[in-house]
């Protein structure tokens, strides 16, 4: 039975087993270094399943107390194996369920990655998927406009800088806002910031203005402002949740098939300016389009009959004549229908002044003004006339009539307004410029002397004081050395009273944007974002995007439909059509269409001006430390290949006619004999295919030339039937001259050697060359029966009967007898035998049997001698001992030899007897 630590350690197995199973693209933050709390440990807030663990099956402390392995401990055996048993099929379980949504996941990302064959294809798919989101959300605008959507292109630029990535920036961390993160929109200017950046941005804003305005510091509810627009919002409206564009949703999910941050739900907000109506488009981004609803209302001039209009341009004119009277209270408005009131009368008339003593042209919208003169009417009191410019209406009373003061106000008096008031003779007592003594002097007319009172003055910043005239301002020497509002520079005033200015260097922080310094004033906390935006733009400035400052290095420029705009660097007029893109053109494709100088063809290679190769050049290097750089790649123009266009071309010979490439088309030798008929007539040139000079300058392909080889061979023509001997002239043409050659030949006999000219031999008839063939000899051949022939040398065979005499003998050839050969040839003499030839006969066949008997019986010793050696060799030491002491004795040469001498003798003499015998008969 298993108990805790076995089950757990089957868990870490399953897991790692698992671990491993997933694709390296899942296993991020797993690697070593990460999650040191402990193997298995489950995130705060995460989901039991996640580890494969189901509700009471994952590890940990028990709700009732009971640790798991005390629990393993207490069951009985039964229990325990059945319970082995369920946790291996629940893991087993768990270990598919992890196993086949791993392979999912693998799949899904393989598809995502190659499903689509090319990029294009990738972005229509995007571009299609968010055509249609863009065209549901603004349907229900659409279908009160009648597809009217003429006034939706600022909304439909929100629309899609919401789906293009990197195209809405939160400026205060410079960073894209994604769709799966928390966001807030300003309602002033509509930008979009993380919820995070602006919170913290609205508190360190609220913080800085309370720590430098407030006495009493926190206490005073200090507006923040928008990063980018300054809008001020109160401190209650600091954004604490996320909510969608509309307001109605929040944490709104995200949905694939929704705008980015969109509850999918109508805005419903009131347009601006108010009109009654709310927006239909669905949750959106950006301020909402114009109102799409139809009133029916009338002209600004209230003359023509009501329209319906569009509530969002209700407002119009009719262009008739206004009518209404101007405010010159003379004439009309002649302009047409409009809104608000009218024009000031735009025509000219004399006007007079206030006064009434002048008389100008002025506009009729300005019919009063004054002359610039002095009134100089006599005033009520008839002793002073009026002092103001041109006025109207009266003058009024003498300002020196009724009581009047003395200078200092101290006493009144009513005098005629001819005399001047009197001083009093008290002191003057008014205050002096100081603001702390009064004017010791008698009542006087003007202003008071300045304060000359010396009085102990303390310095304005309050550490120094010194006796000195009062109006003089008392300034130490001293430096202020506290830190100005900015927390940065000293404010260095000589004699600061304590509230020290407002730091007045300029703040000179480069911004996020990385582009530009802070331009305001030196301040405490983080500077506003860089106000300025960056049109980021294709090569040729069509399509772009308009992105804050700072954005432009990460953001991609927008892939722009126009066409590429850069001027040819080759020689072609025009580039071939490509769309608008950054850097260097792709390398021109277009055929090179150049007329080739050796040829006058046209290059059909695709364009090569500007072709990348590899520098051969190595630079020297400075020593065995400095390491070879790779080789650079230069930007050049090739030269034209070879021409290549086909070309019939002859051999040197006229053999035969090749299409050869134009750059090699010049004559060639195709290898073969020439051919030619030399001058003999009888050979051809059998040099390999040359070049041919005629001498004559024709076209003949058989004549050969005097490039050709002259013939040097013998003779070839044929000989005379008989003759076999060559022609001593070289080859030439016509006859052979007659063969002057002697011919050695043997005569009919074949013995004697005759030499006879071949002409004679060959034109010769039969007999003439029997003549010729005979040597007048006698002919050497013998007859059939052996006897030479007795006739001059002759061909063929010899005729005629022998009568040369032969001689005849008996069958022992004892007896002979002389007799014609002819007749001793056909059998009719005989000669026989005699009586003595008969006794010969029997003494030779006597001695024959004497011979074969010595021969049988020198056998018979022969096979005795050796049967006794043989018995000789069977005996013992003792008889070995007696054969040595016995002398042996050598056979002589005629007993080796005798039997071979004395069969061929005998064999002699028998013959001899027997022809003897013949010769006798």
């Amino acid at each position: 039975m298993w108990g805790a630590s076995d089950e757990l350690m089957f868990y870490f197995k399953s897991c790692s087993i698992c671990h491993r199973m997933e694709p390296a693209w899942r296993q991020s933050g797993k690697g070593r270094g990460r999650g040191r709390g402990g193997g298995g440990a489950l995130p705060d807030g995460a989901p039991l399943r996640a580890t494969g663990y189901r509700g009471s099956q994952a590890p940990g402390p028990r709700s009732d107390g009971a640790s798991w392995s005390s629990k393993a401990r207490g069951g009985n055996a039964a229990a325990g194996a059945e319970n082995i048993s369920n946790k291996e099929v629940s893991s087993q379980t768990k270990f598919e369920e992890i196993r086949r949504s791993n392979q999912a996941a693998a799949q899904k990302f393989t598809e995502a990655q190659y499903s689509s064959s090319s990029e294009d294809e990738g972005e229509e798919e995007e571009n299609g998927k968010q055509g249609k989101i863009l065209a549901s959300t603004l349907t229900t605008y659409t279908s009160q406009t009648g597809g009217d959507a003429t006034d939706l292109e600022r909304t439909r630029q929100y629309l899609n800088d919401a789906f293009q990535s990197g195209a809405i920036t939160c400026l205060i961390c410079i960073a894209s806002v994604k769709r799966n993160q928390a966001i807030w929109s300003c309602s002033g200017c509509y930008c979009l910031f993380h919820i995070g950046c602006i919170q913290k941005w609205a508190k360190d804003s609220i913080f800085l203005v309370s720590s430098v305005t407030d006495e009493d510091f926190g206490k005073k509810e200090h507006p923040w402002p928008c990063p980018k627009c300054r809008y001020e919002y109160k401190p209650q409206e600091t954004p604490s949740r996320y909510y969608c564009y509309c307001g109605k949703v929040e944490e709104p999910p995200l949905d694939p098939w929704l705008l980015p941050h969109s509850c999918g739900q109508v805005c419903d907000r009131d347009f601006k300016p108010t009109c009654g109506h709310k927006c239909l488009l669905l949750c959106h981004p950006g301020p909402c389009p114009p109102c799409p609803k139809m009133v029916t209302v009338t002209c600004f001039c209230k003359k023509a009959r009501p329209v319906p209009r569009r509530c969002s341009a209700k407002a119009w004119s009719c262009q008739k004549a206004c009518g209404r009277i101007l405010p010159c209270g003379q004439h009309p408005c002649k302009s047409p229908c409009h809104e608000g009131d009218c024009q000031p009368c735009p025509r000219v008339s004399k006007q007079r002044c206030l006064c009434g003593r002048n008389v100008a042209e002025r506009l009729c919208a300005s019919p009063v003004w004054q002359c610039e003169q002095v009134c100089g009417r006599t005033l009520s009191c008839g002793n002073h006339t009026c002092e103001r410019v041109c006025h109207s209406g009266p003058c009024g009373d003498c300002p020196r009539s009724g009581n009047r003061a003395c200078p200092c106000g101290k006493s009144r008096c009513a005098l005629p307004c001819t005399e001047d008031v009197p001083t009093c003779g008290d002191t003057c007592d008014r205050v002096m410029e100081c603001g702390l003594h009064t004017c010791s002097m008698r009542c006087h007319r003007g202003a008071c002397e300045t304060c000359r009172q010396e009085v102990e003055k303390q310095c304005r910043c309050g550490k120094y004081t010194r006796r000195m005239p009062c109006h003089k301002e008392y300034l130490c020497e001293s430096k202020c050395p506290k830190t100005r509002d900015c927390q940065k520079h000293q404010c260095k005033r000589k004699c600061c009273p304590g509230n020290c200015p407002p730091c007045d260097q300029s703040c000179g922080r480069t911004l996020g944007c990385r582009n530009h310094k802070c331009p305001s004033g030196c301040h405490r906390g983080s500077c506003y974002p860089c106000p300025q935006t960056v049109d980021v733009t294709c090569q040729c400035g069509t399509s772009g995007l308009t992105v804050p400052c700072g954005r432009e290095r990460t953001t991609k420029p927008p892939k722009c439909k126009e066409l590429c705009r850069s001027p040819s660097t080759c020689h072609h007029t025009s580039r071939e059509r490509h769309r608008c893109h950054f850097g260097a053109c792709p390398p021109c494709r277009q055929p090179c269409q150049r007329t080739l100088s050796r040829c006058g063809h046209i290059c059909p290679a695709s364009c090569h001006d500007e072709v990348m190769v590899k520098r051969t050049d190595k630079p020297q290097l400075a020593g065995p430390w400095e390491q070879p750089s790779e080789p650079a790649v230069v930007r050049t123009a090739l030269p034209c290949p070879p021409c290549l266009v086909p070309i019939p071309t002859a051999c040197l010979g006229k053999h035969e006619v090749t299409p050869l490439p134009c750059h090699e088309a010049r004559p060639f030798s195709c290898s073969r004999p020439c051919g030619r008929l030399l001058g003999c007539g009888n050979h051809c040139c059998t040099r390999e295919c040359h070049t041919v000079t005629l001498p004559d300058e024709s076209e003949d392909s058989q004549k050969a030339g005097r490039e050709c080889q002259s013939c040097e061979e013998s003779c070839g023509q044929r000989r005379p039937a008989g003759c076999s001997h060559p022609c001593p002239l070289p080859c030439h043409s016509g006859d052979c001259p007659p063969c002057a050659q002697m011919i050695r030949l043997k005569c009919h006999c074949k013995i004697t050697s005759l030499f006879i000219e071949c002409l004679k031999i060959t034109t010769a008839d039969k007999e003439t060359k029997k003549l010729l063939g005979s040597c007048k000899n006698q002919c050497p051949k013998q007859l059939p029966c052996g006897h030479r022939c007795k006739e001059t040398c002759h061909p063929g065979g010899c005729e005629g009967t022998c009568n040369q005499k032969v001689k005849i003998k008996c069958p022992c050839k004892r007896i002979k007898k002389e007799h014609p050969c002819s007749k001793a040839r056909e059998g009719q003499i005989v000669v026989d035998c005699d009586q003595a030839c008969k006794d010969l006969q029997k003494a030779a066949s006597e001695m024959k049997e004497a011979e074969e008997k010595a021969a049988i019986e020198e056998e018979k010793r022969k096979q005795q001698a050796e049967l006794e050696a043989f018995e000789k060799r069977l005996k013992g030491r003792r008889k070995k001992n007696r054969r040595n002491n016995e002398t042996e004795v050598e056979e002589t040469l005629w007993q080796k030899y005798k039997k071979y001498i004395m069969v061929p003798v005998c064999g002699i003499l028998l013959a001899g007897a027997t022809f003897y015998l013949i010769q006798a008969n």
